[in-house]
């Protein structure tokens, strides 16, 4: 029976290997003049388009990935968010840390498998460029003969992000700079790449119809049209480089059923918090008067961007309705900005779906507290983790430990704690003389289990304490648990779930509170783990994990040919 039962599961695996199919995407990055709020300002697109076009494949598929980069002046790297590169560390996309970046002119091709189904995104890795547009979907969906938990009739994909009219440049400049340059608020939040801002705020001559054209067609409202009575599955994504967001739509509850490509026991909320770099799946009924069509809507929360930022709008259009008729209500206001009991409620609610749990280790064998700081370092501002802020080397750490260039980055580890920590005042502005930047890394025994927790505090700004997405590359986590204040070594550990906790590759830190997370380390590779919000990791708010190095197998030479590997590339 045995025998049976494994010839069985050997003919299942050679089918499944025999599907299997190899997808396969050109890809011409540029700057072009867009005007997705209307008011025009140079984009980076892939194939002419922002947001990208989307990767759709099947699980178990190999996506080959040719990318040319024509942006003319600028370097350039893709990752592929939420993707775990198991056998492929070098494709993760990550300037500085997997790779050298793609120079003007040179074309890269991106190799990698598709593990698990779901919804994942891809972005620019590289500076701030992610903020300049270059985004889009992966939709991974299961083999043939495979269905999902949940029914559905239609699928659709919703990209959410805010959107500057400064460039990139100006706004690195700005937070590298003495006196220092925040960002500020967006001028206008996009759904699937389509917003409005008011051009009337523009003084002259900025507000010259060449600049701000709110007839411009490329800036009407996105559209999705349904079809009454049937359910439709919204894969909401959000790339936004500063903002957590709340997205509704007017008059439909949704059901949350996936997070970041794992299953969710379906809780129905009437607003979505999302934060930079989650995705999830929702479900809704078109069941509700279909003469008319009704507003799909996202908010700032966590942040006072009422004066300065308007409410991104979209429409749902109930067909045979005109697409261009507007709905005849207001669009529903979002929740109050500073309310953070029901992010947090939502946060503690997602759990794993029944049929679906993927039991954690009971217990870690390494614990990492991460303090998430803001300080000043030679009078500059950064974020940083314990007080360390990193700074890449120019050699990419993958490299550098597979070719055995140690004197390239800071051999001496780093602080699984802030000395101190229990005394660390996370309600005030601390004197954080001592932070520091490095680019050291943490060096992880590999299959072993890490917990990591995330502690916030007050930033640099009295009573103000933001709210921070963090990602791990390489990796799904399992999320043990949210608090509020400080985090008690002695006694939150009681309160984890270990029965049914979601698995994710991004999570949220809320105000003055902690989020604890687990996972094994067993990706052969090197991995970022950074703030989602593109400003704070770009003033250094981010560590590196080490694992299992010395199982990576050769590396391509196409990955090198900066810092100290520029011999190493082969014309």
């Amino acid at each position: 029976m045995s025998r049976l039962i494994t010839l069985s599961l050997c003919v299942l695996a050679t089918m499944a290997l025999a599907e299997a199919r190899v997808r396969h995407y050109k890809w011409d990055v540029k700057y072009e003049f867009k005007s997705p709020d209307c008011y025009e300002k140079l984009a980076i697109t892939v194939n002419g388009k922002t947001p990208g076009p989307a990767i759709l494949a099947q699980q178990g598929d190999t996506v080959v990935v040719e990318v040319t980069n024509n942006l003319g002046t600028e370097n350039l790297a893709i990752h592929w968010h939420g993707i775990r590169q198991i056998g492929s560390p070098w494709s993760d996309g990550t300037g500085g840390v997997t790779q050298c970046p793609i120079l003007p002119g040179d074309t890269f091709t991106y190799r990698f498998i598709v593990d698990r189904a779901g919804t994942y995104l891809y972005h620019a890795h590289y500076g701030m460029q992610r903020g300049a547009g270059l985004y889009g979907s992966i939709r991974v969906s299961l083999p043939d003969g495979m269905a999902e938990p949940f029914p559905y009739d239609y699928d659709k994909s919703i990209i959410l992000s805010d959107w500057y009219h400064n460039s990139t440049y100006e706004q690195a400049v700005g937070l590298s700079s003495i006196p220092f340059g925040w960002v500020g608020e967006p001028q206008s939040l996009l759904i699937h790449g389509k917003g409005k801002f008011d051009c009337s705020k523009l003084a002259p001559p900025s507000s010259d119809p060449s600049a701000c054209n709110a007839t411009n067609p490329e800036c009407s409202p996105y559209v999705l049209t349904v079809v009454p009575g049937k359910k439709y599955r919204l894969r909401i994504s959000s790339t936004a480089t500063l903002s957590a967001l709340s997205f509704q739509i007017e008059g439909h509850n949704m059901t949350i059923v996936e997070a970041d490509g794992h299953y969710v026991e379906p809780i129905v909320v009437q607003n979505l918090f999302i934060y930079s770099g989650e995705t999830y799946s929702v479900l809704i009924k078109i069941d509700q008067e279909p003469s008319r069509n009704y507003w799909i809507t996202t908010n700032i929360v966590g942040r006072n961007a009422t004066a300065t930022t308007p409410p991104g709008l979209a429409v749902l259009n109930y067909y045979p309705n005109h697409p261009k008729r507007v709905p005849p209500t207001n669009p529903p206001a979002g929740p109050m900005w500073n309310d953070v009991a029901p992010r947090l409620a939502q946060s503690s609610a997602i759990k794993a779906r029944q049929g679906y749990i993927h039991t954690p280790p009971p217990k870690s064998d390494r614990v990492i507290v991460f303090l998430n700081t803001q300080n000043k370092i030679d009078g500059y501002y950064h974020w940083s983790l314990n007080n360390v802020s990193l700074s890449l080397p120019n050699t990419p750490y993958l490299i550098a430990l597979k070719e055995n260039l140690h004197h390239v980055f800071d051999q001496r580890p780093l602080p699984d704690q802030l000395p101190g920590f229990a005394d660390y005042p996370i309600y005030r502005v601390a004197n954080n003389t001592n932070a520091t930047s490095s680019n050291a890394i943490y060096r992880l025994k590999f299959n072993t289990t890490v917990d990591i927790i995330l502690q916030n505090a007050n930033s640099m700004i009295v009573n103000n304490s933001e709210t921070h997405p963090w990602h791990l590359h390489g990796h799904d986590f399992w999320v043990l648990g949210y608090g509020i204040g400080k985090f008690d070594p002695d006694n939150d550990p009681k309160k984890y779930n270990l029965a049914n906790p979601i698995k994710k590759n991004t999570v949220a830190v809320h105000p003055y509170g902690w989020t604890a997370l687990r996972f094994i380390a067993d990706n052969p590779g090197v991995w970022l783990f950074h703030c989602h919000v593109e400003s704070h990791f770009y003033m250094g708010m981010g560590a590196v994990f080490e694992e299992g190095v010395d199982k990576v197998g050769k590396l391509p030479s196409e990955i090198m040919g900066c810092g100290e590997t520029k011999g190493f590339k082969t014309p």
